[in-house]
């Protein structure tokens, strides 16, 4: 049995192990905003990434006699022509794209489309390796703000990717600009009443969300008031 004196000159290692665990889940704590950041930048690259097969980006009513009861659906990989048969029956034909004819506001959107889902795969991949470096151990050191920029920056330059989209796809509803189809398609130069369709809800959804996670990825900053003690 020890004496007084000698449990005096013991280490105190609990109150180190206390401090250890406390300065890691206060550093875990602050990454919160992180956390919520990926998980929403995961909903925002599924609605984006849907919105490239979705075909209705561009509602057209058709006003030629020859296209009666006719909708066609404009979308970026496709176009789809709704006609009414009858009173109850409907029919539904659709045309695949080809770069050979392909309009220029839709060939644009095709790029940025494809850039916003990349954009937002790596931003995806950097956050991960963010929220690692963060969660695996006590970092001495902010080395998990280099990944959280990063993923932010990619991020960012997704939601302007499908913003730009989303936006000339407005702007040409707004101006009833001509759609230069092939004869093979139906489809006259100049549609009837232009509207926009169920797909800008989803892709503006989708870009917004991409925003808010880049902000919440780009205002991590490490918690300087941290002291970790080192084992003796």
């Amino acid at each position: 049995m020890a004496s007084p004196e000698e449990e005096a000159c013991l280490p105190e290692s609990p109150p180190i192990l206390y401090l250890k665990y406390t300065a890691t889940t206060t550093v875990q704590d602050h990454t919160t905003l992180q956390v919520a950041g990926f998980a929403i930048l995961t909903i925002a690259w599924i609605l984006s990434s849907t919105s490239m097969g979705l075909v209705e980006w561009r509602v057209c009513h058709m006003d030629d006699p020859s296209f009666f009861s006719s909708v066609v659906c404009v979308g970026m990989w496709r176009l789809c022509i709704y006609s009414h048969e009858g009173n109850f029956s409907k029919t539904k034909k659709c045309y695949l794209y080809r770069n050979t004819f392909l309009p220029p506001d839709i060939r644009i959107a095709q790029y940025l489309l494809l850039a916003t889902s990349t954009l937002g795969l790596l931003g995806k991949a950097f956050a991960i390796l963010g929220l690692r470096k963060v969660h695996v151990g006590s970092p001495p050191e902010d080395r998990a703000r280099t990944p959280f920029i990063t993923a932010g920056l990619f991020t960012m330059a997704a939601c302007v990717c499908i913003s730009v989209a989303v936006f000339r796809n407005f702007h040409s509803i707004m101006n009833e600009q001509s759609m230069y189809f092939p004869l093979s398609f139906q489809v006259p130069f100049q549609p009837g009443n232009q509207q926009m369709g169920s797909t800008m809800v989803v892709a503006t959804l989708g870009a917004l969300l991409l925003l808010l996670s880049g902000i919440f990825f780009l205002s991590y900053r490490y918690p300087l008031d941290i002291q970790v003690h080192p084992d003796t």
